[in-house]
């Protein structure tokens, strides 16, 4: 008898790309049109931004050290450069070639989009800000990295404390970057989706690659 295998097939790759392409480009909808709506000036949205931009001022102030510290690590050199770079290098040591493509890509992808949307909408932001960022508030850059790098380890390493990890490390981003008053909620969340969707939509793009060098890493332990 032949013996069993664990390695996906093709059209069972197939499927999981074209899934990750359907549920990444609902997300993309879903954050650009999080973008249109805090445009519009009697939006609901604005409302909830006014209120926790005062309330988040008051709200667990001995933080705000950490949230100064997230705010090197999310983004500027630390984050958009020395982050990739070293994940990649340590993905490619761990023999994961195809996953340190992925992470790159969806980093370098991630961080286009951003940029885009900054420039789309050119929102102006918190006028109490504490720290110095370039122009644009939506989407907040920091959150979609940490968005970036939490979807990328989910997909790679499927466990649930890596999702934990990661689902943790994306809220105290986003938390963050308004407490310091960089942003304003709403940037944060459609950079949350702006983050998974862009990630989903690389990975249906190395889908074939990414999930059986996954999948054969798993099968040896």
């Amino acid at each position: 008898d032949e013996p069993m295998t664990t390695v996906p097939t093709h059209e069972h790759e197939i499927g999981i790309g074209l899934r990750l392409a359907i549920v990444g480009a609902i997300l993309l909808v879903v954050a650009v049109a999080t973008g249109i709506a805090v445009e519009s000036t009697d939006s609901e949205l604005i409302d909830l931004d006014a209120w926790w931009n005062t309330y988040v001022t008051t709200f667990l102030p001995g933080i705000r050290p950490v949230s100064f510290l997230m705010n090197i690590l999310g983004a500027g050199v630390v984050g958009t450069y020395v982050v990739p770079l070293v994940g990649a290098a340590l993905l490619a040591l761990a023999k994961r070639p195809w996953g340190a493509v992925f992470f790159l890509a969806a980093s370098i992808v991630g961080a286009l989009l951003v940029q885009l949307l900054k420039g789309l909408f050119g929102r102006v932001r918190p006028e109490e800000i504490l720290v110095i960022s370039d122009h644009g508030s939506f989407p907040s850059g920091h959150t979609a990295n940490a968005a970036v790098i939490a979807t990328v380890a989910v997909i790679l390493f499927p466990r649930v404390w890596v999702a934990v990890v990661g689902i943790a490390w994306t809220l105290l981003m986003a938390f963050s970057r308004t407490q310091v008053h960089a942003h304003w909620l709403t940037d944060t969340l459609g950079a949350m989706v702006l983050g998974v969707a862009t990630t989903l939509l690389v990975a249906a793009a190395l889908t074939i690659p990414v999930v059986r060098e996954r999948e054969r890493r798993l099968s040896l332990g």
